[in-house]
């Protein structure tokens, strides 16, 4: 019975289980750096058995990897105002409260950290930047669709990106919604932004 009602139950200790490693992961990035702490470390912190992470993850990479994507990338919803120029500025508030959140400065450093890591890593940061490209190109594309013009992708991430993971990587000035809105301003009211249509 104990065995159905954990089957029935959506998320539960699983769920719990995986928060809790994925801020154990984080704390001791924030703390020490990656590559200097170990599975059975992340274990004690989260308050689980070794074998529950190399059953669950397998290794180390592959468990930091997880937890650099889910951290940049699920707490920003693609916004759908009516305007891309109202879209972006959603987002771009998004991505700097995620990154500029009590975690964001230690993911983001775990993310540079990974992909200069092997094969793994190089993946987790195909990953995350495809990610974020998908989310923004699905802005861009509902724009063009009612006509708007609008920018590359790629300016996307070099004019608006880029700039708030530099702030936070280099703690060069706070990313209120004056900064992010600024970005965003700039980049659409720049002569050549817009040119497809």
């Amino acid at each position: 019975m104990a065995e159905q009602e954990k089957v029935r139950r959506p998320g539960g200790r699983s769920a719990r289980v995986r928060s809790d490693v994925h801020q154990a992961v984080t704390d001791l990035v924030a703390e020490r750096g990656y590559g200097t702490f170990t599975i059975g470390e992340v274990a004690a912190r989260a308050g689980v058995a070794d074998t529950t992470i190399y059953r669950r993850w397998g290794s180390l990479e592959a468990l930091t990897t997880e937890v650099t994507i889910a951290r940049l990338t699920d707490n920003s919803p693609i916004p759908d105002t009516g305007s891309l120029r109202e879209d972006l500025r959603a987002y771009a508030e998004g991505v700097a409260r995620d990154v500029g959140g009590p975690d964001g400065l230690a993911v983001l450093r775990l993310a540079i950290a990974l992909s200069n890591a092997g094969e793994i890593g190089r993946a987790a940061r195909d990953q995350l930047v495809a990610g974020r490209g998908c989310q923004m190109q699905g802005m861009i594309d509902r724009a063009r669709a009612r006509g708007e013009r609008s920018p590359e992708l790629i300016d996307l991430m070099d004019h608006v990106l880029a700039p708030i993971y530099i702030r936070t990587l280099f703690g060069a000035g706070p990313l209120g919604n004056d900064y992010t809105d600024s970005l965003v301003d700039r980049l659409l009211n720049h002569p050549h932004s817009g040119d497809t249509e």
